[in-house]
Order: C-alpha cells, then structure tokens, then sequence
C-alpha cells in the first residue's frame, strides 16, 4: 500500500509539474490479478483498485499498516464496478455486480473479496474506503436505483447528470459521499463555477475515455490554480482547500466520493468566475 501525506496549500504554489502530479494524482490502480490500495492522509482515505482475472482477489493490507484486526474493522468502503460483470462477497453473502453498479460495505465486515464472471472481460472495482464510528448496513445500488441531479447546459458545454449512491438520503454511511457524474456526449466540463468545501475533501476517478484522451483537472486555491492532466482510469486526490474542476477532450464519466465534517452535498462555496485565478 502506498502511502501519500497530506501537502499544505501553501507549499503546494511551489510545486512543478512533475511533484504536483506525486502529491494529487493516482496514475495506476487497475492491473489485472492484482489489489492496489493508495492511502491517503487527507482525511484518511484509503483508495484502490481491482481487477479479479482467473481467481477472486480478497480485500487484504498489512493490519499493521492500518492499525487494525481488519481492514474494515473501524472503517467502511464504497466500490463501483467499471468493468465487466462480476461478484463481491462480503462475510459469506455474494454481490452481483455488473457495470456501474455500487456497493456499500458498513463497519466490522471481516472478509471481502472480488470476482469477474469472465477473465476475458474482467470487472474493474474502485474501491473508496474511510474511517468509521458505526457499523450501516451493507447495500448495493444499480444506476437506476440511485438519485439522479441533473445540471448544466450545452450552451455552457456541462451538461450532465450527477447520480448519488452514498449520501444522506440514500444508502446510509457515516461519512462517506459518493456519486457518478455522466456527462452528456458534446460536453466537456465539470463542476464548473468551482466551489470549495473547506469542511470535506474528495477524490475523482475520470473514466470512460477513450485511449487518447484526457482532462485538465483544474485544483488550487481559487486565486493560485494549477492543473493536472488526468487519463483513463486515473484518480485526483483533492483537499479540502482546493477546487476540483475539469475539462476533457472528449465527454467522460467520474466518481466522486467525500469525506469530513459533515455529508451535505450542497455544503460548498461557491467561487464566482471573476475571482478564478
């Protein structure tokens, strides 16, 4: 597991491309037959990624890493399928999970694991997990199931629709907030005017690009933005300080998913557009 400390606004106006890119973005999560886990400081995310091929792959790390007797022992997690259809088994009871469907794990699960129901097309799980203070009911959710928000325009080229898996009027959680964003084919951008929510932080995952495409991931302090070029299947770590915008070269998808002081998604400050720097 790779572990990321949590970097300060202010040394973070310094930074060239090259330690921008070491601090906040998540190049690598998905590899065939392999676990692969970030942990971050802010906030105490731990975020990762699997992709089950001929056998299941469980969800394991150094408990001493974690300071725990299982992973799950005072946190809960949130996965999303991106892939191919396949099963995760949380204490003996399986999940079917086909493309952009959603599972929520509470506190004190002992075992998980993930499967693909054909290596040939395997699932692809992002996983998010953080810290938690009581055990909620383990419940998947289709992208039918969850509560759609839809925002923009094409004359502003962010038309899109956010769907809410985790969040205070739909699966339950202690902390954790998490949606997927669809932008409509012909638009490009997202969560833009920007905002801040100094009382959580958040995480990205862009998917559903094609190979040559990417966004610019626009982050900092709204009067000293920087930004990250972000491909397929690659993760932005944001902090609480930072805005988190972005445009792409093609439409795409994200997750987002947020923890902190509290789990109202219109909790945010908004930036007017003239004082974007």
């Amino acid at each position: 597991m790779e572990f990321r400390q949590a970097a300060t606004a202010e040394a973070s106006k310094s930074y060239d491309t090259e330690k921008l890119r070491k601090e906040y973005l998540v190049e690598s999560l998905f590899v065939p037959g392999e676990l692969k886990l970030v942990y971050s400081h802010v906030d105490r995310y731990i975020i990762g990624g699997v992709v089950p091929t001929n056998a299941a792959v469980a969800l394991e790390v150094d408990l001493k890493l974690i300071g725990a007797n299982s992973f799950l022992e005072r946190r809960e997690i949130g996965i999303v399928n991106i892939g191919g259809a396949g099963t995760v088994t949380a204490d003996g009871v399986d999940y079917a999970m086909d493309a952009k469907d959603c599972l929520y794990i509470g506190r004190g699960t002992q075992a998980v694991s993930f499967a693909s129901a054909d290596a040939s097309n395997p699932a692809r799980y992002y996983l998010i997990s953080a810290p938690a203070h009581m055990t909620y009911p383990t419940v998947k959710a289709a992208l039918s199931e969850a509560t759609p928000q839809h925002l923009g325009s094409i004359a502003n080229s962010n038309e899109r629709t956010i769907y809410k898996y985790i969040h205070a009027d739909g699966i339950q959680s202690c902390q954790l907030v998490l949606g997927m964003t669809l932008l409509k084919p012909g638009n490009m951008w997202n969560t833009m005017p920007s905002h801040t929510h100094e009382r959580r932080s958040e995480v990205y995952l862009y998917f559903d690009m094609p190979e040559d495409g990417v966004v610019f991931h626009m982050m900092g302090e709204p009067t000293e933005t920087r930004h990250l070029v972000v491909r397929n299947e690659q993760a932005v770590i944001s902090p609480s300080w930072s805005i988190h915008s972005g445009v792409g070269t093609s439409n795409y998808t994200f997750i987002w998913a947020m923890a902190g002081e509290n789990q109202s998604f219109s909790d945010m400050d908004m930036i007017p557009m003239k004082a974007l720097r």
